[in-house]
C-alpha cells in the first residue's frame, strides 16, 4: 500500500509508542488522525509537529473504554477527512498488580482499553475499510504470548487481541487484512529502575533494549509491503520468546 495520501487512524496516538507509530506514518505521507483520550498534550504537539513538516493531522478525543465512543471514533475521522484507509489500534493500558490484589475494577478497565475497544473501534471503519481495501494493525505484547504473574489482566487481555487479529483476519478477507505486532522491551515503564532496565537487556538474546523506532518499523512492514500478510502477530521483542 502506498501510504502518501492515505488516511490513518492511529489510536492512543499522543504518548509512547503510539505516537512514534503515529509520527512514522505521518512521516511516509499519510494523512494522520490522532486520537488521544488523556494526552491531549502529547497529541496536540505531534500535530504541530507534523504540520510543521508539512503534512496533515487532527486530533480526535475519545474514551475508548466505552465501547459506543470506540465505534463513533472512525466515522467521526472519516467525516472529517473524507475518508480512512489505516487503523492502528495502539491505544491501551497496562497495570501492575498480583493475583491477589487484582480487583474487578483493573480487570474491566483493562480488557476494554485493550481488548474490548479495538473490536469496536474496528467495527466502526468498516463502512470505509471495506471500499478501501484498508489495513488494520493491531498492537499485542509480547505479554500476550507468555505469563507475567504481576500482570494477569494484560496479559490476558492482549492473548486477546492476537486471537481478536486472526477471527478480525478471517472474517473480514479480502478486503481488509488485519495484522497484531508484540513488542518487547522496547519502551519499559517510567518508573522502572537502572538495574531492571540492565537485567532486561542482558537476558534478551540481542542484548539489548529496543526502541520504539523498531515498532514503527514492523508497522511500515505491515503497512507498505505486507499485502499478502493477514492474521498474523509480527513479535519485536530482541529474541526474548525463544531465550
Amino acid at each position: 500500500m502506498e501510504l502518501r495520501g492515505r488516511v490513518a487512524l492511529v489510536t492512543g496516538g499522543g504518548r509512547r509508542v503510539g505516537r512514534a507509530i503515529a509520527k512514522g506514518v505521518a512521516e511516509r505521507g499519510a494523512i494522520l488522525a490522532i486520537h488521544y483520550n488523556e494526552s491531549a498534550r502529547g497529541a496536540e504537539e505531534l500535530q504541530k509537529e507534523i504540520h510543521s513538516a508539512g503534512g496533515t493531522a487532527e486530533v480526535f478525543q475519545a474514551d475508548l473504554s466505552n465501547a459506543e465512543a470506540a465505534k463513533a471514533l472512525p466515522p467521526q475521522v472519516a467525516k472529517r477527512l473524507g475518508r480512512l484507509d489505516i487503523l492502528i489500534n495502539s491505544a491501551g493500558i497496562m497495570k501492575s498488580a498480583a493475583v491477589e490484589d487484582t480487583t474487578a475494577a483493573l480487570w474491566d478497565e483493562t480488557m476494554a482499553v485493550n481488548l474490548r475497544s479495538a473490536f469496536f473501534t474496528v467495527q466502526g471503519a468498516l463502512p470505509w475499510l471495506r471500499p478501501a481495501k484498508g489495513k488494520v494493525v493491531n498492537l499485542a505484547d509480547v505479554g500476550g504470548l507468555e505469563p507475567w504473574p504481576r500482570y494477569s489482566a494484560h496479559c490476558v487481555s492482549k492473548a486477546g487481541v492476537v486471537m481478536l487479529t486472526k477471527v478480525l483476519a478471517r472474517a473480514l478477507a479480502p478486503d481488509i487484512t488485519v495484522n497484531a505486532i508484540a513488542p518487547g522491551a522496547v519502551l519499559p515503564p517510567d518508573d522502572w529502575g537502572k538495574d531492571a532496565l540492565d537485567h532486561l537487556a542482558s537476558t534478551t538474546p540481542l542484548k539489548r533494549l529496543g526502541s520504539p523506532q523498531d515498532v514503527v518499523s514492523a508497522v511500515l512492514y505491515l503497512l507498505e509491503g505486507g499485502d499478502y500478510v493477514t492474521g498474523q502477530t509480527l513479535v519485536v521483542d530482541g529474541g526474548r520468546l525463544i531465550r
